[in-house]
């Protein structure tokens, strides 16, 4: 974790402006660094950055590894040759606040496909060089994956379990003709791949000059429709002859929902992943670091244990607390990749002494959520007086949470009153810039806040709704909104409480 104080802004890079509908590697990103920058901010914080599936939620990834092509910026590829300026001659109208995949994706892909054809003919000596090298140093994840989605694509769709059983169940004999058969679909997913990495890299390094460090998000599971689980059924609890789950990951009834939430995830067949001593889960935090300074692993209470749901069940309201092994987990992958400095602990929900001991063993940061503070006693564990120590990072709220502004007006007189009763008062600029003022000023050694918050945004901005599987995920603000003004300000708040 960071040994001094500092603060960060969590944005999504799909949230950046760009004229091909949403967000991108491209100029806006660099100029949210240099935001960033100026406004004395040291995290830039994002959600998964995988190939997005069902609803287009980054925590629904086709991949733990693989990067996401509707990232990859087409005014990088003209730079590098690509594409040129009339590629974009018929460029549609987007809305310029919210994102329609859909409308994205039909246009977008195209372009990218027109970039690996032009790539496979002109490609420079120095652009092959650099493709063969990543190709080769990443097999270990970019074989499988490229497959995976090639035969996909070729199954128009479908999950891997719906698939023929010998590609489902990776017949040796059959995996070898079809990786024949899609020789060329599968060097078009490797381009994509590169171009995403190639770009990724150069954005991080950008940051990274500039003393902004990337802070990356780890699903804890993966999707049930994923390479992962497709190429390492072992790993998890599916039927070896459907490929269904038979036992769902999800949390039991909580504040987000009165039936649980069921994710639909296999959860882990955690006896196979410790014959290999956790070789999986190693390479998955290695593969992480090639991409992010810090991570913050989601519902680190799985791995302490986890709500475990029968296959067949509709909510999660009639699952079961399993046990995980945490500790011999976390002592595999620190003795095979050090102390594992960069990991933050998402410990929401229902977090018991157990889980607290896994957390505090490993030295990882939790969290602290601010619009879960106000509704309890003087001893709820949100509220900044009762932070342990500093080995903590602060959130006004999350991408889950409502942005501030929408959650302040949704709260009932009453419930408003303990807010302020607790803040003194509420700043004449809002109770978005006061909530941000308490993050700052905090004994937290890390302070983060969406982008939506310092920018006073409703709750029609806001970015997921947990249980709701659409609408989310679609925000995006305009490039107006990260002003000089803006920037001067929150670096006068973070000079002041000592950020």
């Amino acid at each position: 974790m960071l040994s001094y104080r500092a603060s960060g802004i969590l944005l999504h890079p799909t949230s950046f402006p760009s004229r091909f509908g949403i967000g991108d590697l491209g100029q806006a990103a660099y100029n949210f660094m240099d935001f960033l920058a100026r406004a004395g901010q040291k995290v830039w914080q994002i959600l998964p950055i995988g190939p997005t599936g069902f609803a287009n939620s980054p925590y629904l990834s086709y991949s733990a590894l693989a990067g996401n092509p509707l990232l990859i910026s087409p005014e990088k590829l003209v730079e590098e040759g690509l594409l040129s300026e009339e590629d974009f001659n018929n460029l549609p109208h987007f809305n310029p606040d919210f994102i329609d995949y859909d409308k994205v994706i039909a246009y977008k892909m195209p372009l990218l496909q027109k970039a690996y054809e032009n790539f496979k003919t002109n490609a420079t000596k120095t652009q092959t060089e650099a493709y063969e090298k990543f190709c080769s140093s990443h097999s270990h994840w970019l074989d499988d994956y490229t497959l995976f989605m090639a035969l996909k694509e070729e199954q128009k769709g479908l999950s891997w379990y719906e698939w023929d059983k010998k590609i489902a169940f990776r017949d040796g004999a059959t995996l070898a003709i079809k990786t024949a058969e899609l020789a060329d679909e599968i060097s078009y997913h490797k381009f994509l791949q590169f171009e995403f990495f190639r770009q990724w890299k150069a954005l991080k390094k950008y940051a990274n000059d500039r003393g902004i460090q990337i802070f990356g998000d780890i699903p804890i599971y993966v999707a049930h429709d994923s390479v992962d689980v497709w190429a390492n059924p072992q790993f998890f609890c599916i039927d070896q002859k459907t490929g269904k789950a038979t036992l769902m990951a999800g949390v039991p009834p909580d504040y987000f929902s009165e039936t649980g939430q069921l994710w639909g995830n296999p959860v882990y067949n955690w006896d196979e992943l410790k014959k290999t001593d956790f070789e999986w889960w190693v390479q998955r935090i290695k593969g992480m670091l090639e991409y992010v300074d810090l991570m913050r692993i989601d519902h680190f209470r799985g791995f302490e244990a986890y709500w475990a749901v029968p296959q067949g069940e509709k909510t999660a309201i009639k699952g079961k607390w399993l046990k995980a092994p945490g500790i011999q987990l976390f002592e595999a992958i620190e003795k095979k990749l050090g102390k594992l400095s960069q990991i933050i602990a998402e410990d929401l929900g229902v977090i018991t002494p157990e889980v607290e001991q896994l957390r505090d063993r490993n030295n990882f940061p939790g969290m602290k959520v601010l619009h879960f503070a106000f509704d309890s006693g003087s001893d709820n564990t949100f509220l900044p007086f009762n932070y342990r120590n500093s080995n903590c990072v602060v959130y006004t709220g999350t991408h889950d949470n409502d942005t501030t502004v929408g959650w302040f007006n949704k709260r009932s007189y009453d419930e408003q009153q303990r807010v302020t009763e607790y803040l003194g008062c509420v700043c004449d600029n809002g109770i978005h810039w006061t909530l941000i003022r308490v993050a700052l000023n905090s004994c937290a050694s890390l302070a983060i806040f969406p982008f939506q918050d310092p920018l006073g945004l409703g709750t029609e901005c806001r970015m997921n709704t947990p249980g709701i599987a659409e609408g989310n995920w679609a925000w995006r603000y305009r490039p107006e909104a990260a002003n000089d003004g803006l920037a001067d300000y929150i670096k006068y708040l973070t000079n002041l409480y000592g950020r």
